[in-house]
């Protein structure tokens, strides 16, 4: 019922709008701020590296640990590039309603990286602001690019596909 209500509803439509611009404001604010301030990542991998989560046993995250030591820090020029792009790029898809839910999903999987390094902040919001849309799917766009790009790509992909054989009337073999 709630599922319904959030993927047709076009009231619902209005609300998931809000919470796309809200959404997406933050994650393009803080892009922009990582793209125009010099950011570097180094510092925020080191320290992950160094403070990992731990619980009562012991380090909780030990892969993602050895995921940011053998991954993320040799490379990190490219994360330097990746982070602070991906959160404008999620911002500004979610603000124009433009691939939302790939947006939502983007930003989901960037919350997510941020808890596992240990950093809670408005993270668990965000991803429940973001699952959100996530289950809304279209509905979610429908006041955005989403309502125009959408059907155009599955125009597109409907006319690119296989080539249909047509029936051919094949004439009886006389011997």
């Amino acid at each position: 019922m709630v599922v319904n209500f959030l993927r047709n509803n076009k009231v619902c439509a209005y609300i998931l709008t809000a919470l796309r611009f809200y959404l997406g404001f933050a994650w393009m604010t803080a892009g922009w701020g990582k793209l125009t301030g010099g950011f570097d990542a180094s510092g925020f991998i080191n320290g992950a590296i160094a403070n990992p989560v731990a619980g009562p046993d012991g380090i909780v995250y030990g892969w993602y640990v050895t995921f940011l030591e053998g991954v993320a820090l040799p490379n990190v020029e490219l994360f330097n590039f990746l982070v602070p792009m991906g959160e404008f790029l999620v911002g500004l898809g979610l603000i124009l309603g433009c691939f939302t839910t790939a947006a939502a999903f983007f930003g989901v999987l960037m919350n997510f990286a941020f808890i596992l390094a240990g950093t809670v902040s408005h993270n668990p919001t965000d991803i429940l602001m973001g699952f959100i849309i996530l289950i809304a799917g279209y509905n979610a766009g429908r006041y955005g690019l989403d309502r125009w790009i959408l059907p155009m790509i599955k125009k597109y992909m409907n006319t690119q596909g296989p080539k249909k054989k047509e029936t051919e009337k094949q004439e009886p073999v006389t011997v």
